[in-house]
């Protein structure tokens, strides 16, 4: 029975990843609708301050418990903290105002992807041919997703602005994944959010003092708290409960929701109405993803590669 148990987790802990990746979906179009009542500088800054604030009386004691573990780790910290909160939702948050939630939904969902990309350059990993051909059945739909229904015509024009700083951010987003692995610091996992939120927070500031002002009012207020509870810190938590009782692989499925939803709420609340070279393209690059994840069974005994 135990045996049973252990694997077919309860039902209930599915709801850990979904959870999760719903509310990184609704930020796709709270950075969206964020795009014309604040600067990105700003709301970017207010939200992992906010974010900082509200998890130093939980975290900060653990952090200070862990300084001789945390000290020595700060540079790679630094860096994680430069990646994941920084660079990848700051130029979300600048792409917002050139593309569309739709797009900025499928195109994360390119991370896992651009992941293995990442691992074969840093880690000198060889993808295999699964990944290799889920690569090239993405970029197809990427192409046709971002080309507007015609391929050809990125050649002539050029990809959209906005898709292209998404791309980067996600790409970074995708480093920040693998360096997170390769590192495995040995500090606990809300004390390194911490640390890496004030790095994030630190790395902004330049920008936030830089750009014209944008303050806090009524209309971008609610679109700053969202960001800075929902995605900064709840959907990091269930995050890490679904991949702890239900494992990496199978909490990763989840993240393939992410555009399907992305799509639907973008349609209903930001009037984004799907084309049909969103749908297909869409379906390309996610089947792409899925594809590249797979892994070719092995004779029952043999031990999964690291």
């Amino acid at each position: 029975m135990s045996t049973a148990r252990a694997t077919h987790p309860s039902a209930r802990y599915l709801l850990f990843p979904l959870l999760a990746a719903l509310i990184w979906s609704v930020n796709m179009i709270v950075t969206k609708m964020a795009a014309g009542v604040i600067a990105p500088a700003a709301i970017g800054f207010y939200r992992w301050a906010l974010a900082g604030v509200m998890l130093t009386p939980f975290a900060l004691p653990g952090v200070w418990a862990q300084r001789r573990q945390i000290l020595p780790s700060l540079p790679k910290l630094a860096v994680l903290g430069g990646l994941g909160m920084a660079l990848y939702q700051g130029l979300a948050y600048v792409a917002a105002a050139s593309t569309t939630a739709t797009n900025m939904g499928i195109i994360t969902a390119m991370i896992p992807l651009m992941t293995i990309a990442v691992v074969a350059v840093v880690l000198r990993e060889l993808p295999s041919m699964m990944a290799m051909l889920g690569g090239l059945l993405s970029l197809a739909g990427l192409a046709l997703l971002i080309g507007e229904g015609d391929p050809a015509r990125l050649l002539s024009v050029g990809a959209n602005h906005g898709d292209v700083l998404m791309g980067v951010g996600a790409l970074a987003y995708a480093l920040y994944g693998v360096l997170l692995r390769r590192w495995a610091l040995p500090v606990g996992p809300w004390q390194s959010l911490y640390v890496q939120v004030a790095f994030g927070v630190l790395f902004q500031l330049p920008a936030f003092l830089a750009a014209p002002a944008s303050p806090l009012n009524g209309d971008n207020l609610p679109l700053v708290l969202y960001a800075a509870i929902f995605p900064s810190l709840f959907a990091p938590f269930l995050w890490m409960q679904g991949v702890k009782h239900l494992g990496p692989n199978r909490a990763s499925i989840f993240l393939n929701v992410m555009p399907v939803a992305t799509v639907a709420i973008a349609a209903v609340f930001l009037d984004e109405k799907p084309h049909l070279f969103h749908i297909v393209g869409g379906a390309m690059a996610l089947a792409g993803v899925m594809l590249a994840q797979m892994r070719p069974s092995r004779p029952a005994g043999q031990p999964r590669a690291a």
